[in-house]
């Protein structure tokens, strides 16, 4: 998952003007701290806003995911986005290619994708 979020990354630096990687290692370190930005303080987020989130139909998601991008930029110093509408336009992007990556897994599973949960203890499931 981390090298498909560089190559999501990586993408978006050449999609999105104000999207900027120095080197391939800053790319990487972005994608590093993005999966933990989105681990920890996300759920935070999602809670948060999660009024604002259901009146907008789910469309505040995209501001939630360009806040963590922007906040994953500013704490990798290889990684830069000029500006939050930079970040918005790259979470936009990540959204759609995470969209086509899904049809594509579907795609090469023949049309069935299933997902397994493993149960570790009394109600907690990975």
């Amino acid at each position: 998952m981390w090298l498909i979020t560089a190559m999501g990354l990586w993408v978006v630096t050449l999609v999105v003007p104000g999207v900027r990687a120095r080197s391939t290692g800053g790319l990487l370190w972005a994608a590093f701290v993005l999966g933990l930005v989105n681990a920890f303080i996300r759920p935070l987020l999602w809670l948060l806003t999660l009024p604002i989130t259901v009146l907008t139909f789910g469309l505040f998601a995209l501001v939630v995911n360009a806040f963590t991008l922007w906040l994953s930029a500013a704490m990798v110093k290889d990684f830069e986005i000029d500006g939050f509408g930079s970040a918005l336009l790259g979470a936009l992007v990540m959204a759609v290619l995470g969209a086509i990556g899904f049809a594509l897994m579907v795609w090469l599973m023949m049309g069935e994708v299933q997902w397994m949960f493993h149960q570790s203890g009394p109600g907690i499931y990975i």
